[in-house]
């Protein structure tokens, strides 16, 4: 008699045929090196487009079919960079399966991407902006909660790189931070001497762990285990929205955790840092995408033009 296969408490009815592959992309991505939050996106992403093949083998698959998905998300109003996303999930699939030696080709190979607005200017905080924000940050855990924004407002690190930190990846006598960031690649980044105190703070006040766990997370939750990128994202939005309290609604802007990271950027350019440099504290592959923090205000224009003098 032959034994039913236990089905995976991810599957359901739609994906019964896929399990093999899905099984094997999760390895992969594991093995790859891919973090949980992207492991989770990623999968996702597949599920939904093997549900829209109706029931077709993988070996069936054209370009056709990922395009139609890919057409069908645009028409449900995902934005153009969801759309990427999803388009590199379906990608990193095909791409799985072949290395594993389950499949031969990849239909998603070759799709362009969609064109998205790289010239639109980034939201960010000026200065004085950061400072009131961080002066809203509030509630039972504030000391760790501040520690976790002056790491992505004077540190620029992502959310996930925030959620991902250890105990051991932070060398407080040499005042430097190791950060696991996208691509799978590490850089060191100094810790500002007005950002150490804090941070050592947080630390020495740092919540137990989950009882018997070996939990190295830098950020642990009221519930001992690693700060998860969601409750960041959450302790975050709450935050922005005491700091926009006072402000009419028509007025307020939409912030989030990650335009932390933008206002850094923009900070260290305007204090004249070059380029480079910025780039590599970012953790950013290509130069290109730094210089969207290049972007110029309205009263830097007005200055520049100030300085002509019109003679007749």
């Amino acid at each position: 008699m032959v034994e039913k296969r236990e089905e995976a408490p991810w599957m359901d009815e739609a994906l019964l045929g896929y399990e093999e592959e899905l099984e094997a992309f999760i390895i992969w991505m594991k093995d790859a090196g891919y973090t949980a939050y992207t492991q989770k996106s990623y999968l996702a992403d597949v599920r939904q487009f093997l549900n829209s093949l109706n029931g077709k083998t993988l070996n069936t698959v054209k370009k056709l079919h990922v395009i139609s998905f890919l057409t069908s998300m645009r028409e449900r109003g995902v934005s153009d960079t969801t759309r990427n996303r999803k388009h590199a999930s379906v990608s990193c699939f095909f791409k799985s399966l072949i290395e594993l030696e389950l499949l031969t080709g990849n239909p998603a190979a070759g799709i362009k991407k969609s064109k998205t607005e790289k010239n639109r200017e980034p939201v960010y905080l000026d200065e004085d902006d950061i400072r009131r924000f961080l002066a809203k940050v509030d509630g039972k855990y504030k000391e760790r909660n501040l520690a976790v924004f002056l790491l992505m407002a004077y540190m620029g690190l992502r959310v996930g790189e925030v959620h991902t930190l250890n105990l051991g990846d932070y060398h407080p006598e040499r005042r430097m931070l190791r950060v696991f960031g996208k691509g799978r690649k590490w850089r060191n980044v100094p810790v500002p001497g007005d950002v150490a105190p804090y941070l050592d703070h947080a630390l020495a006040e740092r919540l137990t762990p989950w009882r018997g766990s070996r939990e190295e997370a830098m950020f642990i939750s009221q519930k001992g285990r690693r700060l998860s990128i969601r409750a960041i994202q959450g302790i975050a939005s709450e935050t922005f929205q005491r700091f926009q309290s006072g402000i009419p609604a028509v007025r307020r802007r939409s912030f989030s955790s990650h335009k932390l990271r933008h206002s850094f950027a923009t900070m260290l350019l305007r204090k004249g840092a070059d380029l480079r440099t910025v780039q590599e504290l970012l953790g950013h592959s290509s130069i290109q995408t730094t210089t969207v923090y290049t972007h110029i205000t309205d009263k830097e224009k007005e200055e520049a033009m100030s300085r002509l003098q019109l003679q007749l």
